[in-house]
């Protein structure tokens, strides 16, 4: 019935005929002008050599940005040096998470992995990796273990000081709404990790060098989630005897992942003072001179083009 119509109306309007010819004319001067255009283009390139140099710069500083990405956020992920055994079973039986609400919240972010799902209930997990994709859920998982288990640092430490108005007051607790019941009702409440005298000194002294660039606060002063994540995996790792120097190592992978501009434009300043990342001193990148966040201004202040990459993320 369509190609009736349409023959129809041709046939009835012989006006349309010259309207359709007359684009023919203005259709070969688009391409004949293209052409010209194509011509002048590629002369241009070649009178003109610095358009090539201009564009072989570009291209470098391409190739460059990709491989410093690659070092600073490995594409297929790092395996971090501790092993997680069935830790999220105990904080799911603990109530510190609520396995339901934590599924529910996933479902429209296409539901949770088999992988994942053996970290959340599995009994016998092994060292566990973290890649751009799961670094929201290490960081759900370390921020409940942080927040669940039993230190001195959340009980004697600033969290407790009185002039905040008490530990249930921060982002890293008032946050937390994955728990059963209430947050602080599982803050430092479980023996998920117990530490050594020796283990205890070790994670407090690592805890006051590490810093985030959300804000100014070390390790040690756990007010928000990626403060009181790094803190569990402190604990989880000096519990498994790890020393200081790999403490600031997988700190700075992970860090990494949780602020990927931030550590890729701190990459372009190492780069640009001649050091290369993979040289750096993981234990200066974590202080106050490059990842709290006044250090990492200063940093910003003196990169030209700042890394702009998405990915990072707050958890919940």
């Amino acid at each position: 019935m369509e190609d009736e119509k349409e023959n129809q109306s041709t046939d009835d309007s012989p006006a349309i005929e010259p309207i359709k010819k007359s684009y023919a004319l203005p259709a070969s001067i688009l391409i004949s002008a293209l052409i010209i255009i194509g011509i002048w283009i590629y002369a241009t390139g070649l009178k003109y050599p610095q358009n090539q140099a201009r564009l072989l710069s570009q291209v470098k500083n391409q190739a460059a940005a990709n491989t410093l990405e690659e070092k600073v956020l490995p594409p297929d992920g790092i395996i971090l040096p501790v092993r997680w055994g069935n830790l999220g079973a105990e904080m799911v039986n603990a109530g510190v998470i609520d396995g339901e609400k934590l599924e529910q919240l996933y479902v429209n972010r296409g539901g949770l992995d088999e992988e994942t799902r053996n970290l959340l209930y599995g009994e016998n997990n092994g060292y566990f990796k973290i890649t751009p994709e799961n670094s929201g859920m290490i960081l759900n998982l370390l921020w409940a273990l942080g927040l669940g288990a039993k230190n001195d640092i959340l009980e004697t430490g600033p969290m407790s000081d009185p002039k905040y108005g008490g530990a249930g007051n921060f982002a890293s607790t008032g946050g937390w709404t994955l728990a059963k019941g209430d947050a602080m009702d599982h803050y430092s409440r479980h023996q998920f990790i117990i530490l050594t005298p020796e283990q205890q000194k070790l994670v407090e002294r690592a805890s006051k060098n590490i810093y985030r660039p959300c804000c100014g606060n070390s390790t040690h002063f756990p007010d928000c989630n990626h403060g009181m994540a790094m803190l569990g995996l402190l604990e989880l790792m000096a519990s498994q005897n790890a020393s200081e120097k790999e403490m600031y190592k997988a700190a700075l992978q992970v860090n990494a992942y949780w602020f990927p501009d931030t550590y890729l434009t701190i990459a372009q300043y190492l780069e640009s003072k001649g050091i290369e990342w993979g040289k750096a001193d993981p234990q200066e990148l974590l202080g106050a001179n490059y990842s709290s966040g006044s250090g990492y201004r200063q940093i910003l202040s003196q990169v030209t083009a700042p890394a702009q990459k998405s990915g990072g993320s707050c958890g919940i």
